[in-house]
Order: C-alpha cells, then structure tokens, then sequence
C-alpha cells in the first residue's frame, strides 16, 4: 500500500474513533443546556477544563511517550513489555497521589461531588494512558472500537441521570466517569494491554528514559490549556459561571472544524514519525500540507455555511450571545489545525521542546490579551485572545519547522483561500437570512472548488470498487 493509502487508511479508522466523542457531545449537548442551570453547566464545563490541565501535570505526559517509543518498538516484545509496565506504574503511582490533594481542595463540594469528580479524574487519566498504548501497538481499530463504547455509555446515562432521574450536575459527572471507566477495561482486555503488564519490569531507568521524552510536553499540554481554557477561568472571574456557559456553549460548534484536524492529525504523528527519514521527505510533507490546508479549509467553508441551522438545533434555552461569538473562533480555531500539522513534523523528529516554547509563547499572548480587554469588551475578549494566539502559534511554528526540514508552500493560493473564509466569517454574523442561503452556496462552492482533485480521486475510487462488485 502506498503511503498515501496507509496514511488515509489509518485516518479513516481514527476518524471513527474521534467522531463518536464529538457526536456524544452534539446529542448531549441540548439536554444538559435544557436540564442543568447556566451556573450548573459552567461548573460542569470547568470540571472538564481543569481535569484537562491536572492530566499532563500529574503524569509528566508520558503517556505520550507510550506512542511514540512502541512505534519503534512494535517486534520487540520485551522492550514492549518494558515500556507499558513502567508507564502504568509511573501513571498509578502519580494519579494516587494528586487524588488525596483533589479530594481536599474540593473540600467546598458535597461528598457525593467530590467523590465522583476523583473518580472521573482516575478513570480518565487511565483511560488517556491505555489509548495512547494502543495507538503505539498501532491497534487503531480497538482504539475506535473504545472510543464508541464510551461514547454510547455517556450518552445513555446523560439521558437516564441528568433527563430522566433529574440528578443534575451529579449524574452528569457520573456519566462522565463511567464512560470512562468503560473504554479503560474495555482496551485493556481488548486491546490485550494485560499481557504487556509485569511490574517486575519497573525500572527508574526506564522511566527516566520515557520522561526525558515527555516532559518537555508538558509546557505544550498546559499552554493548550492555558490557551483553550484560561479564558474559561478568566470569563468566570469576571463574568460568573453563567457567561462562562455561554462562552462554552459557542465554542462547541467551531470544535467540529478540529474534529477533521485532530484525526487527520493522530495518523498524521504516526505517519511522520515511520517515514521521516525518507530521501524525499520535503518534497512529500510539502504536499500533505497543501493537501491538509485544502481539505481543513473546505470542512470550514461548509460548517460555517451551515452555522445558523446547527446553531438552532443543537442549542437550547437562553444562549442567543453565544451565536456573536462563534466567527471569530471559526478562524482560531483554523489557524490551530494549521499548526498542529507542523506539531506533527516536531513529534515525528523528537523535537518536543519545540513543540513546548512555541505554545508557551502563545498561551502567554492569550492571557494577556484575555485579562486585559474582557473588562472593555466582555465575551469578545476571549475570542479574539483565542484567535491572536493561534495565529501567533501558527506564524511562530511554521518558521520553526523551516528550521528542521524545508517545506514549499504556495502563498498566493493560500492568501485567497484564508481572504474567503473571512469574507464567510463576516457574513456570518450578519444574521440574514438571504445572506446566510447565499453562504452555504459560497462554502460548498469553496469546499469543492479547492478540494476537486481529492473529489475526483474519491469518485474514481468509488466506481472502480462498485465496478468490481458489479463484476466479481
């Protein structure tokens, strides 16, 4: 198979994996708005917001070592065997330990609260920890395969805790926590993690070795955080939980559009990493960029044309604000799926510490911007941080890739398309209803118009199996 093949074969799988989470929380999105308070669903999207910085801290990123050191790996059974005792050990040993500090600082929670937020928290960390382990025993269809199993279970106890037995915020989290826990026995009897599991192979030097790896992931991991989330800490400061819930809720929808770049981007680190001492491997990373930008760009012209219908059915009670906001993330969120591209070349040549300067230069710009303007202009203020930092990680990593391997890159092709999505970005906010028939055409126009030789491949592809079938 070609690598190209292997490439769309691994984010095809991978899509499947990364599509069911981004539909649970499409289904569960209208019944936790409709069931919970705004104070209520702010507080239960800071619960994943910090969860999602205590993560990395806690466990130095090795998990991410997981993947990278089995793709090297993947014959040896001992080295195998090595890797995964010595990450679970590290990751057990660290989670046990930060649960007895969480437990006491959420001392101004009821029992039954604190009780479940740790238990989503170990359950979690574990759960992130056996993925990152199949993906490097490139099990990519167990990986799916867990990713729906816990999707569907969120799903069905949001409807019966939070809809149907009214238990609020609580049934909420518990539903996260089970979901959780779910997909970690799920890979783990699955995905055959046991038999990789003998903590008579704990070995400091191996552990050192893994965190030598991952530490410098860990700056990248909070600076995500930093950049995604701050703002959701700096709004609740300022603005309370109830603006911290608007914010959330218009965050969701510009989500989908890194829903292409976050799968594309999982193959894509492994795929780099296996050929990234090809002869011609600047020529080749230079057309996956342009292939890339082609097809992130495309998915965004069309989710931006469709905007106001997603937005009247996926969204319910008093959240009218959040639609003023959504825009203006579209484009952040754009230039994040162009920097993780290049993420990917850093991962692929060790370059971690990279990967980490860059998003602290970033997170640091965000901060700034967020606390100093959202007193002037509330909610537009972590917005616009989001979308300056963005462009300020983008900007600084695409230099810094140069720096490792030269890549080609056709800028006036690149200008126009940006210009375009900007021009549907403005549109959008209008709020009319001719105008926004009149961008839907424009998007898919876009999409196909930019993307028609991957069209025309797919096409081609799809009558030459049917003809197969026809004739086998």
């Amino acid at each position: 198979m070609s690598r190209e093949g292997k490439l769309v074969k691994n984010t095809a799988i991978l899509a499947i994996g990364t599509f069911f989470p981004k539909l649970a929380a499409f289904i569960i999105l209208p019944i936790l708005t409709a069931c919970l308070t705004k104070d209520e669903y702010g507080t239960y999207d800071l619960i994943l917001t910090l969860v999602s910085l205590i993560l990395p801290a806690v466990t130095l990123q090795i998990q991410s070592a997981a993947f990278r050191f089995l793709i090297d790996v993947r014959h040896d059974e001992d080295e195998i065997k090595k890797i995964i005792t010595n990450i679970y050990g590290f990751v057990i040993i660290t989670s046990l330990i930060a649960l007895c500090a969480m437990y006491y600082f959420l001392g101004n929670q009821r029992f039954e609260i604190r009780l479940a937020i740790c238990s989503y928290f170990f359950f979690d960390l574990m759960s992130n920890s056996s993925r990152q382990v199949i993906r490097g025993l490139s099990k990519n269809i167990e990986y799916s395969i867990s990713a729906f199993v816990s999707s569907f279970g969120q799903v069905v106890l949001t409807i019966v805790l939070v809809l149907g037995l009214k238990m609020g915020l609580l049934g909420g989290i518990i539903a996260l926590c089970f979901s959780e826990l779910l997909s970690t026995v799920f890979l783990f009897f699955k995905g055959r993690i046991y038999r990789y599991i003998d903590f008579r192979e704990l070995n400091m030097e191996k552990i050192k070795e893994l965190l030598d790896y991952s530490w410098p992931m860990v700056p990248n991991s909070l600076s995500q955080w930093v950049i995604y989330a701050s703002n959701r800490l700096v709004i609740t400061f300022f603005m309370g939980t109830a603006a911290n819930a608007v914010f959330a809720v218009a965050y969701k929808i510009p989500a989908i559009l890194s829903f292409a770049q976050t799968t594309f981007n999982m193959a894509w680190q492994e795929h780099a990493s296996i050929i990234s001492k090809d002869e011609d491997v600047a020529t080749y990373f230079s057309s996956m960029y342009k292939k890339m930008f082609e097809i992130v760009a495309g998915c965004m012209a069309v989710l931006i044309g469709i905007t106001p219908i997603i937005f009247k059915i996926l969204v319910r009670g008093d959240y009218e604000e959040a639609y003023n906001q959504i825009p203006i993330l579209y484009m952040g969120i754009f230039f994040f799926c162009l920097s993780s591209f290049w993420g990917g070349i850093f991962v692929a040549y060790r370059k971690t510490k990279i990967v980490g300067t860059t998003t602290v230069a970033a997170a640091i710009c965000n901060l700034l911007i967020a606390i100093s303007t959202i007193q002037w202009i509330g909610l537009y203020a972590a917005s616009i941080s989001l979308l300056t930092s963005y462009l300020l990680l983008c900007i600084i990593r695409m230099i810094g890739v140069q720096k490792i391997i030269r890549l080609n890159y056709n800028w006036r092709h690149i200008t126009i398309v940006i210009g375009l999505l900007v021009v549907q970005c403005v549109i959008c906010f209008q709020k009319n209803i001719i105008l926004n028939i009149l961008n839907f055409l424009f998007g898919f126009i876009i999409a196909v118009a930019i993307n028609k030789d991957v069209i025309k491949i797919m096409i081609n592809r799809g009558i030459a199996l049917i003809n197969r079938k026809m004739n086998g």
